[in-house]
């Protein structure tokens, strides 16, 4: 029985460390740029650090990070979606919304 309490609560804890470093799948059918960084056609997962959404390519798992506004929604978003603009043929990203979450990123212009 006190094994079973134990595990428990060292489960508990461990799910709440991990908590805050969700990352969501997003995938890019063109060239993209977030800010002022330039990302190719390709899924990638995406976390916030800090100021900072940090991309990471599921290919080659290289790393990019762009400043971001994290915005708080009144209720979840069901799915992730992103919102961009097409300018010379790549896909300029002004916000991402993360599905299951009530987090929005937005980024500069």
């Amino acid at each position: 029985m006190k094994k079973s309490l134990v595990l428990g609560v060292v489960l508990s804890l461990s799910s709440l460390v991990f908590a805050g470093q969700k990352s969501y799948d997003v995938i890019f059918s063109a060239p993209a740029t977030v800010g002022s960084v330039k990302l190719a056609a390709g899924e990638y997962k995406v976390k916030v650090d800090g100021a900072n959404a940090v991309f990471t390519d599921s290919k080659s798992y290289k790393s990019v990070s762009a400043p971001v506004k994290v915005q708080t929604a009144d209720k979840k978003f069901q799915y992730t979606a992103v919102d961009a603009t097409k300018d010379a043929g790549v896909d300029k990203i002004n916000a991402i919304e993360l599905g299951g979450s009530t987090t929005k990123l937005e980024f500069t212009k």
